[in-house]
């Protein structure tokens, strides 16, 4: 999934003649806290609900005042995990996007970017999650889907989370299976840890479609 992919249609950008107060009622309705700025087709930056309030005169327009963030953006031909990580590092509610010439284009909101996730992560789709954790030097995809598919099952979806100070990394995988009884058997064979599982008999495929649904229900107010 490329950025390009992912642009709204939804969210219009601010021009340097529009007033902080124009913005923050923008802000309000769209339920972001940033806005891009352009002039003309040109990118100029995000601005934040933290500029307005510092601004002095919001009825002043957008092009006298100073933006605070540093321009952040990825291109078009970006992958999703680009985006990601923009978004997270610089806690933004929007990433622009641009082309090549640096061009805006549009922007991604944080609404959009969880809504695909979960849909792309499988989390709307029956099945098992499995909880490993090992030493990261032991981590080896291979041989965990070798096991998996050893019990008839596949991995639909794989996120792995290290720790700081430690050499430790979780892998969670959701599998296709509600059964996967024989799927932690062979693990446990292979003397894999296993920190957490949950199947049909937990009642957790349920919960976990239930709590989805609810997320798309909301990000759709």
């Amino acid at each position: 999934m490329l950025a390009k992919e992912l642009i709204s249609q939804t969210i219009l950008p601010l021009r340097t003649s529009d007033t902080a107060n124009i913005a923050l009622n923008w802000m309000d309705e769209l339920r972001v806290s940033h806005l891009p700025i352009v002039n003309n087709e040109a990118f100029l930056g995000l601005i934040s609900e933290k500029d307005i309030y510092d601004m002095e005169n919001p009825e002043e327009p957008l092009g006298n005042f100073r933006l605070s963030q540093s321009r952040p953006y990825v291109f078009s031909s970006q992958h999703l995990f680009d985006v990601i990580r923009v978004m997270a590092s610089m806690e933004l509610t929007l990433v622009p996007v641009l082309d090549e010439q640096e061009n805006y284009l549009g922007c991604i909101t944080q609404t959009q970017l969880i809504r695909h996730f979960a849909r792309a992560s499988s989390f709307d789709q029956p099945g098992a999650i499995i909880v490993l954790e090992m030493n990261v030097t032991d981590y080896s995809l291979h041989e965990i889907s070798r096991i998996v598919e050893s019990n008839d099952a596949k991995i639909m979806s794989c996120c792995t989370r290290t720790f700081d100070e430690s050499t430790k990394i979780e892998v969670t995988l959701k599998l296709n299976k509600l059964d996967i009884s024989a799927v932690i058997q062979t693990f446990h064979r292979y003397e894999y840890y296993i920190s957490a599982s949950f199947s049909e008999e937990d009642n957790y495929d349920e919960l976990i479609k239930e709590r989805f649904d609810s997320l798309m229900q909301y990000l759709n107010v």
